[in-house]
């Protein structure tokens, strides 16, 4: 039976088994296939694997290849870097497919029509279903209400000025905390998440956890008016009626810094989230820029005739642009880069003061009287001589007066305003940034995400003393010294005083070299040792001497180890000088010096 199927060919033995010769792989593919699957080889050969998925990039012709550097480690190091940031931008361009250029708003078909036409029951009607669940009217008695989200734009907290005061998830509905603090509250933020906030209350700030229970009494921050969270920085900046700027650290609980702007009481504040700088507009029309490091303010410039009730820095452009709005019914726009002039200035209509907002594509809303205007860019970055306001996008009426704060949603096209009856959320279409970096903020963070970012940003933390106006500045290389060797292209004003006196030709440089010919070495040293001995007899004396001037400041009731230190010292000082003076004494009368009957009741040293 056997040989019967062996005459088949149904079984062959196994020396006599035909080699099968299996194609040769694509050049494209980054690995050799060794193996001899029929169906893996047969596809191996008609793909390729994308370029996002090789292991290995080839670096662009325009990066460095580092040949100047004779180390031979250190260049390769550098070549790996520098191969290494090649693939990391290949891989993100791969993955910015989804990023579109055209990042959506209204456009009109003709010349004749006009944006701002258009309704928010048209916008809602040709938006979907989840755009348009934006649109919403919310009735509440405790007006009028201050706003502010969360940095990922998912929670929404609001207080009002007679003291209710509430944090929810805007999107579900879910409310997370709701208290009636029975006093006035003048403004409410997040801190690092939605898990914590703070409220300017009457008397002192406070902060809340996101069950609504009160954790901290900030006495420190009296009759505070307006808060900022500086989230890369955890430092919670509040400004009040005494005129006070205060930094508290929220991670370790310190009061960092207080500034006085002796301005009185300030209700603008806003902060510039790409340098994390303090902008503040104070009654006398003044805009000041603040920070930690500086008792002064970094900039002042006089913006209004009138005080000022707004500012908003714009987040698109990288903090370039700063809008402020004044009692007097002007809104000006100033380029942060130089402080000549406004860019932009025009007036608005009806009563009230003037509200700003920026969104994060640069759209700029103002409130004011019964209205939300919404400009769009770059027409309001535009220079214009005449005062006439930029074309206008949108506008909305509200019929609830005042209106006491606009605050675009991160990541979303809606504009929420606050007034006396409640809040009011609009449509802006175009004004949101529709892309999000999940490693900063995430609209769709879960618990254990939302702990593991925290921890991060605790480890990123970054210190007070690096808020500068210019962010770029910390890291570069600090500017060459001015040395002696002057060039003909520096100017005068940078030169040595010596070089300064022997341009203008009062440096008398010949009697000079006479004067050392004359004397040599030996008037070199008689003239050391005759200025040390001036220097000598020049110092202060009796009671205006320094140290004595730090012993009279000391209060006399307290025991500071430091003064005890000192008088000791001086004491022993004393003691010398009165001993080096008998013995000067006793040398001049070549008797010597006899000894004192107490001396046996000092103690030996």
């Amino acid at each position: 039976m056997d040989s019967l199927i062996a005459k088949a060919d149904a079984i062959k033995p196994v020396s006599k088994k035909r080699k099968i010769t299996h194609p040769k792989p694509s050049t494209s593919s980054p690995k050799k296939s060794t193996t001899s699957d029929k169906t893996l080889n047969s596809i191996a050969v008609h793909t390729v694997v994308p370029k996002s998925f090789r292991d290995k990039n080839e670096i662009p012709e325009e990066d460095p290849k580092n040949k100047r550097i004779a180390n031979k480690k250190l260049r390769t190091q550098l070549n790996r870097q520098s191969a290494q940031t090649a693939r990391a931008k290949a891989l993100a361009k791969d993955a910015e497919m989804l990023l579109m250029e055209d990042h959506g708003g209204m456009q009109v078909e003709s010349e004749m029509e006009r944006t701002w036409r258009v309704g928010q029951s048209e916008i809602v009607q040709v938006t979907g279903q989840e755009a348009a669940k934006g649109r919403r009217e919310v009735k509440l008695d405790g007006g009028p209400y201050r706003t502010r989200y969360s940095r990922n734009g998912r929670h929404l907290a609001i207080a009002g000025r007679n003291g209710h005061v509430s944090t929810f998830d805007w999107q579900t509905g879910t409310v997370h905390s709701e208290l009636q603090l029975q006093e006035t509250c003048r403004d409410i933020t997040f801190l690092q998440d939605h898990s914590f906030f703070a409220v300017a209350q009457k008397k002192y700030a406070f902060i809340y956890d996101r069950d609504g229970v009160e954790l901290h009494c900030l006495k420190g921050h009296i009759e505070p008016t307006r808060l900022e969270f500086l989230p890369y920085h955890w430092l919670l900046a509040t400004i009040g009626n005494p005129g006070y700027l205060k930094y508290q650290d929220t991670s370790t609980g310190q009061l960092l810094v207080e500034h006085r702007t002796k301005m009185g009481a300030c209700n603008a504040m806003t902060q510039n989230v790409h340098n994390a700088v303090i902008h503040l507009g104070h009654q006398n029309g003044c805009v000041t820029l603040w920070t930690p490091n500086l008792p002064h303010p970094a900039v002042q410039l006089l913006a209004h005739m009138g005080p000022v009730v707004s500012v908003a820095v714009d987040p698109s452009e990288g903090g370039r642009y700063m809008a402020t709005s004044g009692r007097d019914g002007t809104v000006k726009v100033w380029d942060c880069r130089n402080w000549k002039g406004a860019v932009r200035e025009w007036a608005v209509r009806g009563g009230g003061d003037p509200e700003l907002e920026w969104s994060a594509r640069g759209y700029l809303a103002v409130a004011n009287g019964g209205s939300v205007n919404v400009y769009h860019p770059p027409l309001i970055h535009t220079p214009h001589n005449i005062r006439t306001p930029p074309p206008l996008y949108l506008t909305h009426p509200v019929t609830h007066r005042p209106l006491t704060s606009v605050r675009f949603a991160p990541f979303q096209d809606i504009l929420t305003i606050g007034h006396n009856a409640g809040l009011s959320s609009i449509l802006v279409p175009g004004s949101g940034e529709p892309n999000y970096d999940s490693r900063e903020a995430d609209p769709f963070e879960n618990r254990k995400a939302r702990r593991e970012r925290e921890v991060k940003a605790l480890l990123e933390k970054i210190q007070p003393d690096m808020i500068t106006l210019d962010p770029e500045f910390i890291g570069n290389l600090a500017p060459p010294k001015l040395t002696e060797e002057v060039t003909a292209s520096t100017p005068y004003a940078r030169l040595p005083r010596i070089e300064r006196l022997r341009v203008s030709g009062k440096l008398d440089e010949q009697s000079d070299d006479e004067g050392d010919a004359a004397g040599g070495e030996g008037a070199d040293e008689n003239a050391k040792k005759a200025s040390k001995e001036e220097r000598e007899r020049n110092r202060m004396r009796g009671k205006g001497k320094s140290m004595k001037r730090y012993l009279r400041k000391q209060r006399k009731n307290v025991i500071d180890p430091a003064a005890l230190a000192i008088r000791a010292k001086l004491e022993r000082q004393r003691e010398e000088r009165k001993k080096a003076k008998i013995a000067e004494a006793a040398a001049a009368s070549g008797e010597p010096a006899k000894p004192s009957a107490l001396d046996r009741f000092k103690r030996s040293k």
